[in-house]
């Protein structure tokens, strides 16, 4: 389907979920869309009224299209990387980081489209990317990721990320992937200028990454808390994800990586973290305080071994808490169904079967999500908020003999969405992405794939 249709409407729905703790779903729901705007939801017999596009919704849950917080794109050209599948985050970067520096134009185009259509097919209908691999091949790579969103149809949140601390400085990264810090600045400026755009129910907005405490300076830190300020527009990087993170901080700062982010003034609530593992009880009080969000990426954090987040606790203090499914080299996939459940189940395993339910999980990969890219337009059913909804197949096989609607999306094996929308316009019907030949597209990837991990 092309552009959004003027008025829509869903019916029939076997459970609408509102993700609200009083009422998590509507039996035999509707929803109305006007102009890609919910403007009616309800239950029961829907009015009579003039509509294009009629979705019977009969066993099927309609839900908020899920947020992805954290990701990079450009990895699902490397994963399974034999050198790295059983490798710790410092060892898996350095064998990676060459690898990347290898990307071009075409391996950034295709990557994007690949990982972005395994979100739609998720149930994901917002993705941010933290991209931070720049060469003197590949000057633009968030533009391309911006293009690949138009065509594929997805609201998109790119961070412009950066690495300016290479080996010779005392970094991780080797010199062919970091840019100097004017370079960076001056990039960072130009996306805001050209792309971010701050209104309701906008498919592009800008964020600035500095990647980590490993890989810039401190002044980048906060020259591009700054910049990011001037524009109004938000900042995120990685955070606590490692003890060899930890130790990096201390033995080369003398500071914590929370203390490291405070002395450059990312301690405010314009902030959002990738994974946050390594937190003190008092550090958890602090980033509360602040209002600073946590990206938990547990599926990345279970395959490097690298730790579980500490997402009962934060969620205590009432730090706002999204889900992201990282780069596609640590995960390997990009599933939001599936990192919803890995989020579940790893809290469980610590704390036992009532430390989260399925509704919580669910709400940080909507409304949790959106709250980390700043939006107050997605993550909610909500008349009044962007129609970006997902509808899944209650029928399917997976789920035969479940009883609650929501309990089945989460504790089940998990499927494709069968109706995917954003802002009024259908992207994925019958299980199949509408917008672009994913099959020419996969055929291109998988050469590029190959391409680059022969180049060592």
């Amino acid at each position: 389907m092309g552009d959004s249709a003027k008025r829509m409407l869903i019916k029939n729905a076997e459970a609408l979920a509102l993700l609200e703790p009083e009422r998590p779903y509507l039996k035999r729901g509707y929803l109305m869309i006007a102009n890609g705007i919910i403007t009616e939801i309800g239950s029961g017999t829907p009015p009579e009224t003039d509509t294009d596009v009629e979705i019977d919704a009969t066993g099927k849950l309609v839900l908020p299209g899920f947020v992805n917080a954290h990701h990079h794109l450009c990895q699902t050209l490397t994963r399974a990387y034999p050198p790295v599948m059983d490798a710790p985050l410092f060892d898996w970067l350095r064998r990676l980081y060459p690898l990347w520096a290898k990307l071009d134009e075409e391996a950034v185009y295709l990557s994007a489209l690949v990982g972005m259509a395994e979100l739609l097919l998720s149930g994901c209908t917002t993705t941010t990317d933290h991209h931070y691999i720049f060469t003197s091949n590949l000057n633009h790579p968030i533009d391309i990721q911006i293009e690949a969103a138009k065509e594929i149809g997805m609201r998109f949140q790119p961070c412009r990320g950066s690495m300016s601390l290479g080996e010779k400085e005392g970094g991780l990264p080797p010199k062919s992937v970091v840019q100097s810090e004017e370079e960076i600045l001056r990039d960072s400026e130009r996306l805001i200028e050209r792309y971010h755009d701050p209104s309701f129910g906008a498919m592009v907005r800008i964020s600035l990454a500095p990647c980590s405490p490993f890989s810039v300076s401190g002044e980048l830190m906060r020259e591009t808390a700054n910049l990011a300020r001037r524009h109004g527009v938000r900042l995120h990087t990685h955070l606590a994800e490692t003890v060899d993170e930890e130790k990096f901080c201390e033995e080369r700062f003398g500071l914590r990586p929370l203390d490291y982010l405070e002395k450059f003034g990312w301690l405010a609530d314009d902030v959002w973290i990738a994974h946050g593992i390594y937190l003190r009880e008092e550090e958890i009080a602090r980033l509360a305080k602040a209002g600073v969000a946590v990206a938990h990426c547990p599926s990345s954090n279970a395959r490097l071994g690298s730790g579980i987040a500490p997402i009962v606790a934060l969620r205590e203090q009432g730090v706002p808490i999204g889900l992201g499914v990282d780069g596609s080299a640590s995960n390997d996939s990009s599933n939001m169904l599936l990192e919803i459940r890995q989020a579940l189940y790893l809290q469980r395993a610590i704390h036992g079967p009532t430390a989260l339910k399925v509704q919580d999980v669910l709400e940080m990969a909507t409304a949790g999500g959106a709250r980390c890219l700043g939006r107050e337009d997605v993550g909610k059913l909500k008349v009044g908020q962007v129609a970006d909804i997902a509808i899944f197949d209650l029928e399917e096989l997976n789920y035969a003999g479940t009883g609650d609607p929501l309990g089945a999306l989460v504790l089940c094996a998990p499927t494709t969405a069968e109706t995917l929308i954003i802002g009024g316009r259908i992207v994925v019907q019958d299980h199949q992405i509408q917008t672009i030949d994913v099959e020419k597209v996969k055929h291109k990837h998988r050469e590029k794939a190959r391409e680059i991990m022969r180049m060592r």
